[in-house]
């Protein structure tokens, strides 16, 4: 026999999703740095945690849960074939980059969220996995340890390889520092 539809457990669960949807939707593009990629994981992630919903310890273990699933999720993504045939460069051919000047783009576009966005892109996965775990979950060393099942001097390792590489990316050519920097120097 199948789930009423008005059953407590669905109705708890569409609750938790909606609410939830744009903060996974975040996370899972600074993971994968692709926009289409993100909904699809966010929806794989939302599937296989409506499978998982009766069992999970709701008041204190969700949030910790989703992540896990939603990192799962782009891992896996990661693995399959067609992605690793797939060379993203992020470079179109003949077509205008409107974001490239930001005087161009408006007063609200900053440009810094863009160089960092690539910066991200460009790390490799653990280190980006670990990155945005630390930093933009806002996760300590073992949560991030438990979750990405590794120790956690591997974390440590990750984060400042990482956060070396997304200096280096956001320094000028002669090293010195760009808005993103100078802003949080003061």
């Amino acid at each position: 026999m199948g789930k009423r539809r008005d059953d407590p457990e669905d109705e708890a669960f569409r609750r938790f999703a909606a609410g939830a949807i744009p903060a996974l939707g975040r996370l899972a593009r600074l993971l994968c740095g692709d926009g289409h990629t993100a909904d699809d994981l966010v929806q794989a992630c939302l599937i296989k945690l409506h499978r998982a919903w009766p069992r999970i310890d709701r008041p204190t273990g969700v949030d910790a849960y989703v992540r896990t699933v939603l990192l799962r999720c782009w891992l896996d993504e990661r693995r399959r074939p067609w992605r690793r045939r797939e060379a993203r460069d992020g470079v179109v051919p003949d077509v205008a980059d409107d974001l490239a000047d930001p005087a161009e783009a408006g007063p609200a576009f900053d440009g810094d969220v863009e160089v960092l966005r690539r910066a991200l892109a460009d790390l490799p996965a653990m280190q980006r996995a670990t990155v945005v775990l630390r930093y933009f979950s806002q996760l300590s060393i073992t949560e991030t340890a438990a979750v990405l099942r590794c120790s956690e001097g591997t974390v440590k390792s990750r984060t400042a390889r990482g956060l070396t590489a997304l200096r280096a990316a956001v320094s000028g050519p002669a090293g010195e520092l760009t808005l993103v920097e100078r802003r949080n120097d003061r």
